[in-house]
């Protein structure tokens, strides 16, 4: 039991969190939408990722102070192997696909492979479906991404980076079930290292 005091000047739990999913489905506005919301409505158009970005966002779950790193990869097939390479390591992943584009829900199944090979089968993931504001473009059916999660076994969430909606339940959902499993979380040393084979994380092989 920590002594009085001891667990604030304890340094905040470090999770490498991962953005996955094909180009243009909203990666980058959804990323910008938690760690930045003011900025995120006053300009919500945002292009596309190329190559790899990230955000930090600090939170504080039942008294433990966490900084969650946030990769934003691209989606784009000529980015494949290089945004997959930063799957290595992470403890969390959000999967996203767009409700309007059929192709990037039927992608899932090939990310969630490269996800478990990447990073193993101990991460956990969260289910996006994102841009449910646009629903008269619809065309994948809220009730196909939940049973896509139900037989993943993973929680789902529709959101729209555009009106900021399920946006910080998804990521609040995602870091407390990474938060049970904090034998598999840094505390932070206040570096960020972008060469992946140095990398300090006892995830990584």
């Amino acid at each position: 039991m920590a002594g009085p005091g001891q667990g604030a000047a304890r340094k905040p739990l470090l999770v490498k969190i991962v953005m996955a999913g094909e180009s243009s489905v909203g990666k980058t506005s959804i990323v910008r939408s938690y760690t930045e919301p003011a900025a995120a409505a006053a300009s919500p158009c945002y292009l596309a990722t190329i190559g790899i970005d990230f955000k930090v966002k600090s939170v504080t779950f039942n008294g433990t102070r966490v900084k969650l790193q946030i990769w934003d990869t691209a989606g784009q097939e000529q980015f494949h192997t290089l945004s997959t390479s930063y799957f290595r390591g992470a403890q969390g992943f959000v999967l996203v696909y767009d409700i309007t584009n059929l192709d990037s829900f039927q992608g899932i199944t090939s990310w969630m492979k490269d996800i478990h090979e990447k990073a193993g089968d101990d991460v956990d993931i969260i289910l996006l479906g994102n841009k449910c504001d646009k629903e008269t473009e619809r065309v994948v059916p809220k009730h196909k991404g939940e049973k896509l999660a139900w037989e993943y076994g993973i929680p789902f969430f529709e959101t729209s980076a555009k009106d900021n909606v399920n946006i910080e339940d998804a990521f609040s959902t995602l870091t407390k079930e990474i938060l049970e499993k904090k034998s598999c979380v840094l505390y932070d040393l206040d570096v960020v290292d972008l060469s992946e084979s140095k990398k300090r994380t006892c995830c990584a092989l």
